[in-house]
């Protein structure tokens, strides 16, 4: 690895660990990056996994504030996501991932446009009271998927979590935002115990990665914080909508 190519993965492992933090979808820089600098496909997306997984760990750090109270949220979802997860890295070991890369772009959008119209769902359906219990017919399921997504392949999972999130818990956006960086660093955790086990990972680009991973993620969980519900709603729908054409451009 030459000092540029370590430069270029050093600059995009901070940018995506700071748009995880944010608003989700960090794998759209960090991976571009590692196939950039000779990485293969599947390589690239391994060692992605790993190596942004000390980005979800600061952005948690960042949001302590926003994930009190938040306990049996997290624990709750947290067992599903991980149940997800372990299907999603079995499946991208053991089959070519051509078919689901093909559908990846239609699920981001998808995401992002829930997002987007979320104020107009509630309001069709009425504004929760205080304390109003979390929908968890579709929550649990939703979350099982995601993880699975989040196993196979990752990109952009902020962006799908914080748009089921959005549209099934009763909370604030930034309180919602926390929790998805949360789980977040859950699927990822199940992600490098089996890839580190089983898939090909190249650990030198983990290394250069991960630890500024870590501080992007710290850094953009702060950022966050400064952010209003609606401000934070339209940056994730604008990057996620954005996310989606660049995965839908990568298959073309």
């Amino acid at each position: 690895m030459s000092a540029v190519q370590a430069l270029l993965l050093a600059a995009a492992g901070f940018l995506g660990g700071a748009v995880n933090a944010i608003a989700g979808g960090g794998s759209l820089i960090v991976f571009p990056a590692l196939v950039a600098t000779g990485y293969g496909p599947l390589a690239a997306n391994v060692t992605n996994s790993l190596a942004q997984w000390p980005g979800y760990l600061g952005g948690v750090a960042g949001f302590r504030t926003e994930l009190a109270g938040q306990r049996r949220r997290v624990r709750s979802l947290s067992i599903v996501g991980v149940a997800g997860a372990v299907v999603g890295c079995a499946v991208l070991l053991l089959t070519p991932p051509s078919t689901f890369d093909a559908v990846v772009p239609f699920l981001v959008l998808l995401a992002s446009v829930l997002l987007a119209v979320q104020p107009r769902i509630r309001r069709l359906v009425g504004t929760p009271t205080a304390g109003a219990p979390d929908n968890v017919r579709i929550l649990f399921p939703a979350m099982f998927v995601a993880g699975g997504y989040g196993g196979y392949f990752g990109g952009a999972l902020g962006v799908v979590l914080i748009g089921l999130l959005s549209l099934t818990i009763h909370d604030t956006l930034r309180r919602i935002n926390a929790l998805k960086a949360s789980l977040s660093a859950t699927v990822a955790t199940v992600t490098i115990v089996i890839f580190g086990l089983f898939g090909p990972v190249n650990w030198a680009g983990v290394l250069v990665v991960a630890p500024m991973a870590l501080v992007g993620g710290y850094t953009g969980a702060r950022v966050a914080r400064r952010l209003d519900d609606r401000v934070l709603r339209w940056s994730v729908v604008l990057f996620g909508v954005t996310v989606a054409v660049l995965l839908y451009l990568r298959e073309q």
